[in-house]
This record gives C-alpha cells, structure tokens and sequence, in this order.
C-alpha cells in the first residue's frame, strides 16, 4: 500500500521486515506517509540512522495480537506493545486515539487487513 511506503522503509532500516513479516498474529498502529512527514526532516533521518533507536519507536506501534477496531472497548484501555511499553487506546465519539509516552495519534483507516494481523492508521509517528 503505497500510503505506507515510509513506514515500510523504517521497518527495514530497523531489521524488523522478517519480524513483522512473519508468522505471528499482530496490530500495527501505522504510520502514513503524511505522519512521518509531519517530522522535521534532520530527526527522521537521525532516526533512521540509529536502527535500535528507531526499532524501539516502531514497535511502540505494534501490539502482539490482531484487534479489531470494533473490539476496542469504549473509555481507555492499556495494552502492551511488542517493543515492551504500555500505549493507552482511547475510544470516545466514535474515534480511536493512541496515547504513548511520546505523543499521541488518531486512527484515520481502521482495519485494513493484513496476511497476519490488521493495521489501524494513524496520522502521527508516536
């Protein structure tokens, strides 16, 4: 999916392409093109030059099981990533917003599928 060229860019920078690739059922909160935009360009490609740093960052985004967005329940829930921090999903109105130690995004396409998973898009790199 061309909206996520960026974001598969990183991944392989990070040495995530086979992780993320393989069996395993996951929830990507992905980033699009437009999110890593929003990025000064300097820290993107300090970031890209770093894979440990920039692994951490994305797996901030993946939690270790397929979620669909009408499962999320309304109000906050806390849910571990597969990086090992603890992102807070929060349904209210009708939108999904993700609440880490490093920002916040909104969910702009839920449940786009995936051969292992699902991916909910989000406008910011959190």
């Amino acid at each position: 999916d061309a909206r996520f060229s960026t974001l598969l860019a990183a991944v392989k920078a990070a040495g995530l392409a086979e992780t993320l690739s393989g069996p395993g059922t996951f929830t990507v909160f992905a980033p699009t093109n437009d999110a890593f935009a929003k990025i000064p360009a300097d820290a993107l490609n300090g970031l890209l030059a770093k894979p440990n740093d920039l692994k951490a960052v994305l797996l901030r985004h993946v939690l270790p099981n397929k979620i669909e967005s009408s499962a999320i329940p309304s109000g906050s829930t806390t849910v571990g990533t597969v990086g090992g921090e603890d992102i807070t999903v929060i349904r209210s109105s009708g939108s999904i917003r993700i609440e880490s130690s490093a920002g916040g995004a909104r969910v702009i396409i839920p449940d786009v599928k995936a051969t292992n998973g699902i991916i909910h898009a989000v406008d910011t790199v959190f």
